[in-house]
C-alpha cells in the first residue's frame, strides 16, 4: 500500500519556545493554532499521550508528545485513512522558527478517490489557515493571508450544511 506525504510549513518571527506554546495550546481554551470557521479541535484532556480527539469527521489519538516541540497524532477515524499528522517546530537560528505540520496516510479502499477529490483540497486549505493563525498569533498580521478558492468554498459549503443536517437529526 502506498502512502502519501503531504508537509505545510512556514518559518515564522520567533523563537521555538513561543511556537511550541502554539503548538502545546491545540484544542484548549486558548487555541491560537486551530483557526475559526472550520469544524471544531476538540480533544478529551490536555495534550498527553494516549488522549483521543480530532475534528469534524477526523478522530485520533495522540500517540507521541514532547511539549513545546512537536506532537503526533494517529488516525482512528473515519475509516479507510490509516497514518499521522503531526506539527513540530524548528529553529532557525536569530530567533526565528520553521511551523511544520506532516501529514502521512495510506488511504484503502473508495477512499483514494475521496483523497484527491475532496479531502486534501479541504486539508491543504485548513493547514495553510493554521500556518496563517500562528504567523498572525507570533507577528501580528500574516504576510500571506490564505484565500480560498471556488472549489475549497463548495466542498466547506456542503460539508457545513451536512454537518447542520446531522446535528439536526442528531439533536441534543
Amino acid at each position: 500500500m502506498i502512502a502519501l506525504l503531504n508537509v505545510h510549513e512556514r518559518p515564522l518571527p520567533a523563537p521555538p519556545e513561543r511556537v511550541g506554546a502554539l503548538i502545546d495550546s491545540l484544542g484548549g481554551e486558548n487555541d491560537r493554532l486551530w483557526p475559526p470557521g472550520w469544524p471544531e479541535l476538540r480533544f478529551e484532556g490536555p495534550l498527553a499521550v494516549g488522549v483521543p480527539g480530532g475534528h469534524g469527521p477526523v478522530c485520533y489519538v495522540v500517540s507521541h508528545y514532547v511539549p513545546g516541540r512537536w506532537v503526533r497524532f494517529r488516525f482512528t477515524g473515519p475509516e479507510g485513512f490509516d497514518g499521522f499528522h503531526e506539527f513540530s517546530v524548528e529553529g532557525l537560528g536569530a530567533g526565528r522558527s520553521l511551523l511544520r505540520h506532516t501529514l502521512v496516510v495510506r488511504p484503502y479502499g473508495w477512499r483514494w478517490l475521496a483523497w484527491p477529490v475532496a479531502v486534501r483540497p479541504l486539508h491543504d486549505a485548513v493547514f495553510g489557515h493554521v500556518l496563517e493563525c500562528a504567523e498572525r498569533a507570533l507577528a501580528g498580521r500574516a504576510a500571506r493571508p490564505v484565500r480560498y478558492g471556488w472549489y475549497v468554498r463548495v466542498l466547506r459549503d456542503a460539508t457545513t450544511r451536512g454537518a447542520a443536517r446531522r446535528i439536526r437529526k442528531d439533536g441534543p
